[in-house]
C-alpha cells in the first residue's frame, strides 16, 4: 500500500477533500492530509487566493515542504489545485518519492516557474476538465502535455466539463460521475507502485 501526502486547494482541507482521501484509505493506503490554512476553509476560489496572497504564496507553499520533512520519502505525492504547487514542488525535488497526482492543475517543468526536470522513474497522472477555464486557459493544460510527451510513465486524463474542482464533494462544482472516474483511475495508479 502507498503512503500519499495530499494537499488541498484554495478553499482549505474541505469536508470534500477529506472524503477522498477517505477513499484511498479505505483500500489501505496511508493518506496524510496537513491543513495548510491552520483550519480556515472559504466558500470560493478567490476567497482562499485572497488569504494565500495575504500570507505569500511561497510561504504557504513551504508549509507544505516542511510536513513532508517529518514523514519517509517514499510518499506519493498529490494535490488539488493549489496544493499542486507543494506536491509538485516534492515530487521534483525530494528524493525517493513513488510518484505523483495532480489534480486540476500543473506547472511547467521548464521555464521561469519550473522546479527543474521531472526525476526519472518517478510515474505522474495529471487530472483536468478539458473545458475548465483555470486549467485550460491559464496554461496548466499546456504544461501537463510537456510532462507527458517528455516524462516516462506520465498520463493525462481530462474529463468533459468546466469545472476546476470537480473532486470536491463538498462543493457545487463537484461532477459525481467524473470523480469517480477519476478515483478509479487513481487507485489503479496507486496499486501499480
Amino acid at each position: 500500500m502507498a503512503q500519499v501526502l495530499l494537499f488541498h486547494h484554495a478553499q482549505g482541507l474541505t469536508l470534500g477533500v477529506r472524503a477522498f482521501a477517505d477513499q484511498l484509505r479505505a483500500v489501505g493506503h496511508t493518506v496524510h492530509t496537513p491543513d495548510l490554512f491552520d483550519g480556515r476553509t472559504f466558500s470560493s476560489i478567490d476567497e482562499g487566493l485572497n488569504y494565500i496572497g495575504q500570507i505569500r504564496i511561497e510561504d504557504i507553499c513551504e508549509r507544505g515542504v516542511r510536513v513532508a520533512d517529518g514523514l519517509a520519502p517514499e510518499l506519493v505525492y498529490a494535490g488539488f489545485s493549489f496544493g499542486v504547487l507543494p506536491a509538485q514542488k516534492l515530487a521534483q525535488t525530494r528524493p525517493g518519492g513513488r510518484g505523483a497526482l495532480l489534480f486540476h492543475s500543473c506547472l511547467p517543468i521548464s521555464g521561469k516557474w519550473a522546479f527543474g526536470p521531472w526525476p526519472e522513474g518517478v510515474p505522474v497522472q495529471i487530472h483536468g476538465m478539458d473545458n475548465d477555464p483555470i486549467f485550460v486557459k491559464d496554461g496548466d493544460i499546456d504544461s501537463a502535455r510537456e510532462i507527458v510527451d517528455t516524462i516516462e510513465n506520465a498520463e493525462l486524463f481530462l474529463y468533459r466539463g468546466e469545472q476546476h474542482l470537480f473532486v470536491d464533494s463538498s462543493l457545487p462544482s463537484y461532477d459525481a460521475e467524473a470523480a469517480t472516474l477519476l478515483s478509479r483511475r487513481v487507485l489503479e495508479f496507486l496499486v501499480r507502485l
